[in-house]
């Protein structure tokens, strides 16, 4: 076996369970020679603050502990003020098969800290992560709210209400009056389709025949408890919001920089700071930032042949965000990402395009972060054509013609005879 460097003189391993801990010492013995000492400790705080002060007693200078569930997190936080804490990818860590034990893995972890051999895991700090739990619950709240809504409808259709097949919003102020008129015991359409208001009015012929329907008394009690459920949620995202926008205020610069990207609005923004945080420095470049997410593709080579790589699995909370604003991108008018969506799903698909459109987001995102000058760059929806020579564009869209069916004749420079198809 070759022996390697020792980087960290005192380090320690920690294997980490629900219940209970298991930590390992590695440290320099009196011949020269590394010693290794155990100790077993239970989860609760007074335990952990036990475990704390025993790694201090030793010197110990960095842990090292695997991301087990969430069951990393106590034990994180006790230890990252007192010394350095390193949370390790499991996936680096791999012992020898056959020789699986709690003491063995505690041991294999301080080992490799010591040596060098793993990298730590990125973990806000502790601003951030208020804030990124407070985003994943709201987004947890809306996810609900959006599922309570689809409820309703299934509960509607039952009945023999069409309410969504007139109301582009049926939970709007109109579609919420109407709702609460049939949960307190109205069936009247004629009397339900006058509650509309606004532009609504205009479709009132049409409401008057979306209301009639088999409603039942136990359709109205099914629809007022996901009224009120409805009503719930949409305060508990308000008090969400107002706390977030109170702790994000020393970073409102930079949420305000992240909107001006196309599809990224303010909750978005929110979200990303809530994940990736403020702090760029923690990500030397844009492409590790995108390969810790998982938005970039894997690399495989071997042979000295590049070969399909499957891209990381990343951070999730984050990969959604990055989807949703992509999808909202895509959508918007003039825009580099929605030209750069377009071009990529015609020929590879559109789940490759929102993921590619996604990984320009979290690109921007970093160089804004980076700097407190930098904001959203438009490069506008003619970008990839501007590239191109204004004879290879030419050629491009003559071809297309071409093969929509139209006669196409060059007369001279810049001059052409175009011939609709035959009928």
């Amino acid at each position: 076996m070759v022996a390697l460097d020792v980087m960290v003189e005192r380090a320690a391993g920690i294997d980490v369970h629900k219940s209970m801990v298991v930590a390992c010492v590695r440290f320099p013995g009196g011949d020269g020679e590394r010693v290794s000492e155990v100790a077993e400790f239970a989860t609760y705080t007074a335990d952990l603050l036990a475990l704390r002060d025993w790694l201090v007693a030793h010197g110990v200078s960095r842990v090292g502990m695997e991301a087990t569930g969430v069951y990393w997190k106590p034990v994180f936080y006790v230890l990252e003020d007192a010394m350095e804490t390193w949370l390790l990818n499991a996936r680096h860590m791999h012992n020898v098969p056959g020789r699986k034990t709690d003491v063995a893995d505690a041991e294999w972890i301080a080992r490799l800290v010591e040596v060098g051999l793993v990298r730590p895991s990125f973990v806000p700090d502790k601003p951030i992560r208020t804030i990124r739990d407070l985003t994943r619950f709201r987004r947890s709240r809306m996810e609900e709210r959006t599922r309570e809504a689809q409820r309703l409808d299934k509960i509607l259709q039952d009945a023999g209400i069409k309410l969504s097949s007139v109301a582009s919003d049926p939970l709007g102020v109109s579609g919420r009056a109407m709702l609460a008129g049939l949960a307190a015991g109205s069936r009247d359409p004629e009397v339900l389709a006058e509650l509309a208001k606004g532009t609504l009015r205009k479709k009132i012929p049409l409401l008057r025949q979306a209301l009639e329907g088999r409603f039942d008394a136990h359709h109205a009690l099914l629809v007022a408890e996901v009224l009120d459920q409805l009503d719930s949620l949409d305060a508990s995202v308000g008090r969400l919001s107002e706390e977030i926008d109170r702790l994000i205020a020393p970073f409102a610069d930079a949420r305000d920089r992240l909107t001006t990207i196309p599809g990224v609005d303010k909750r978005a923004a929110e979200a990303i700071i809530g994940e990736i945080g403020v702090d760029m420095t923690r990500f030397p470049t844009a492409g590790h930032l995108a390969s810790w997410a998982g938005m970039c593709p894997g690399q495989h080579e071997s042979a000295g042949k590049s070969k399909h790589g499957t891209a990381r699995k990343g951070d999730t909370w984050l990969g959604r965000v990055l989807a949703t604003s992509a999808m909202s991108a895509a959508q918007s008018k003039d825009t580099y990402l929605a030209a750069r969506y377009r071009r990529i799903a015609t020929h590879r698909g559109k789940r490759r395009a929102r993921k590619a459109v996604g990984h320009s987001i979290l690109v921007a995102c970093w160089h804004i972060l980076s700097s407190p000058e930098v904001t959203f760059n438009e490069l506008g929806s003619d970008y990839f054509d501007r590239r191109r020579s204004p004879d290879a564009l030419a050629r491009r869209k003559l071809a297309d013609l071409r093969a929509l069916g139209w006669d196409v004749t060059i007369e001279s420079d810049k001059a052409a005879t175009i011939r609709p198809p035959a009928a």
